[in-house]
């Protein structure tokens, strides 16, 4: 059952940016995840996909969405994860009348995104000086893996590289000094996801400048800078006293005790993230000796002496199950939780009660189930009124209502490939 928020942006409730279009060239990941985000606050996206096929993303299944009947579509579920609230044409932009029709687009838009190789749009007149003359006030957003200058600018890569080439994999994963330890990527493409999100503040930085400048600009998004951003703390921490991060598996280079617990028939998650709740977890394990002595009141010494410490708290935690632990940990105000997977995700009552699986119907009587946005406006709550496009589903629509071509003109189109 949605929440009133929720069903109040299923009924299509103008957005926050309901005023916006963006005009959507890209495909994968880092692209799309911030154009979604764009579309869940109401923007007009309309994204431009290769005649035929569209993002390499529809083919990246199993698993399918499934249509009315129970059975497989065409598109992937990865598509689906980031493609909602779009409108889908297809467009082919190596052809000089493709290319117009796309420039054409680009006048009547906000904002512009797109991931190609550096110099692959300049040749189809479709980079941002062209463009830009066009339209003074658009946004142009690049995002490529390395950014569009310097010696690696030239390079490809996906999410994975990143990981490994940003740092992250270097400080992600089971500590080298135990079983299993190494360097381990992320479970999910964080280099992209991160990249989009970061993408989308830029992209609503320079919309909000334009509304003083009365001009758009240029945007240049790198998976590699975003992935190095994102070290924040550990990066800091080594500019400042020259020690190179490692791998602490689940625990924390700066608290103790924040990790992973085995109990009595499982594992949890204790976090305790500062001296009072180091003080409310003792109490709550009964440990008051520990409490007590001077070599842990503090972080730092719990830090320096986390050999020590941990061990003796272990062997506390295997004394009782998980819920006993969580009931006792929770009633003493001390962070902690069980490890779910996601079928526990969508059971857990908070989970439920906020909302976070958004249930889209689709034109064949079938149902795309989404995440919702954590993005929580309380005058324009995020739109879900438009499940991830087919390919080239509004084509004909965009064609007329936007450029005024004739029903003859886009049969000629069609006719010649050009959608």
């Amino acid at each position: 059952m949605p929440s009133e928020t929720q069903a109040a942006a299923l009924r299509g409730q103008a957005g926050a940016l309901s005023h916006i279009r963006v005009l959507d060239l890209s495909r994968i990941l880092a692209g799309p995840w911030c154009t979604q985000n764009l579309a869940d606050m109401g923007a007009e996206v309309i994204k431009v996909e290769r005649p035929g096929t569209g993002d390499d993303t529809r083919a990246w299944g199993p698993p399918w969405v499934r249509d009315g009947e129970g059975g497989d579509t065409a598109d992937s579920t990865y598509y689906a994860a980031a493609n909602r609230g779009k409108k889908s044409i297809t467009v082919d932009i190596a052809r000089e009348a493709g290319q117009a029709l796309v420039r054409g687009l680009a006048a009547k838009s906000d904002v512009v995104i797109e991931n190609y190789k550096i110099g692959d749009l300049k040749r189809y007149g479709l980079d941002y000086d062209t463009l830009s003359r066009i339209n003074p006030g658009l946004v142009y957003c690049s995002i490529t893996g390395y950014g569009q200058d310097g010696p690696s600018a030239h390079k490809p890569g996906y999410d994975f590289v990143f990981q490994a080439l940003g740092g992250l994999m270097s400080i992600t994963g089971e500590n080298d000094e135990l079983p299993g330890g190494g360097p381990q990527k992320v479970g999910i493409a964080i280099a992209d996801v991160i990249t989009g999100m970061y993408a989308t503040i830029a992209i609503l930085s320079a919309l909000q400048h334009r509304t003083v400048s009365g001009r758009g600009q240029y945007i240049d998004m790198a998976l590699l800078d975003c992935i190095v951003a994102l070290g924040g703390n550990q990066v800091t921490g080594y500019f400042a006293n020259g020690k190179v991060p490692h791998r602490y598996g689940n625990a924390h280079a700066s608290l103790v005790p924040y990790q992973v617990f085995a109990v009595a028939d499982g594992e949890i998650v204790v976090a305790v993230g500062n001296d009072k709740q180091w003080q409310q977890y003792c109490a709550a394990i009964e440990r008051p000796d520990l409490a007590e002595d001077p070599r842990w009141t503090k972080v730092t010494g719990r830090i320096t002496g986390r050999r020590d410490l941990v061990p003796e708290l272990a062997r506390t935690m295997l004394t009782r199950k998980r819920d006993d632990w969580i009931a006792r940990l929770e009633a003493h105000g001390v962070p902690c939780g069980p490890i779910n997977d996601y079928a526990q995700v969508f059971q857990d009552p908070q989970v439920r009660h906020r909302g976070l699986r958004v249930d889209i119907p689709k034109a064949d009587g079938g149902i795309v189930s989404t995440i919702a946005s954590p993005l929580r406006l309380a005058a324009t709550p995020p739109v879900y009124d438009r499940p991830p496009p087919a390919l080239g589903d509004s084509t004909d629509a965009v064609l007329r209502e936007l450029l005024g071509c004739s029903e003859k003109d886009i049969a000629a189109y069609r006719r010649d490939g050009i959608v």
